[in-house]
């Protein structure tokens, strides 16, 4: 079930049928992205101008890569030398400036939660709010399956999530 907004897109998406292709490649694989050109034409009000393009990654993309292609991850702390300072809990990551504030709630319960190494939040409904993109990497999911590890972070989020229509959850252990 998709919002007025949504649906609004989906269809200028399908009359307009315009979709670029690119591929980047990696010394040792290639990924294609696909940009969706029409949501720039279409929702460029209710969407901030730095994600008026969607993009998708394949799977098979190895990590390197994705992490290249991903415009809005927050990079980790760099590791400590020192076997003294490794034992120290990590600083916690700093949060984007281009978070709108239903983002910026979300970063803060994930990261007050989950101490992450990584984190990307993301309304990727068109800007009303009904459904989010979360990626984030924690080391409190080690020796958790991941169905174990989303419903941690889903039970974080706790009846915030309940208001949305769709979240796409990606959950990691660091290496």
């Amino acid at each position: 079930m998709l919002c007025s907004a949504c649906r609004l897109v989906r269809q200028q998406l399908v009359n307009s049928g315009r979709r670029a292709i690119s591929s980047t490649t990696s010394s040792s694989s290639a990924s294609t992205v696909v940009a969706r050109r029409g949501l720039a034409t279409f929702a460029r009000s209710a969407v901030r101008p730095s994600l008026s393009q969607s993009h998708t990654v394949r799977r098979t993309a190895q990590p390197a890569l994705l992490s290249a292609v991903r415009a809005y991850s927050a990079a980790a702390a760099t590791p400590a030398e020192s076997s003294s300072s490794a034992t120290a809990s990590p600083s916690p990551i700093p949060k984007p400036d281009f978070l709108d504030d239903a983002e910026s709630h979300i970063w803060d319960l994930l990261v007050a939660a989950f101490e992450p190494h990584e984190l990307n939040v993301r309304d990727i409904s068109g800007g009303c709010g009904s459904m989010y993109g979360i990626e984030i990497c924690s080391e409190r999911f080690r020796g958790a399956n991941m169905l174990k590890q989303q419903r941690m972070v889903n039970g974080a989020l706790g009846d915030l999530i309940k208001g949305w229509h769709g979240v796409q959850l990606k959950t990691r252990v660091p290496e």
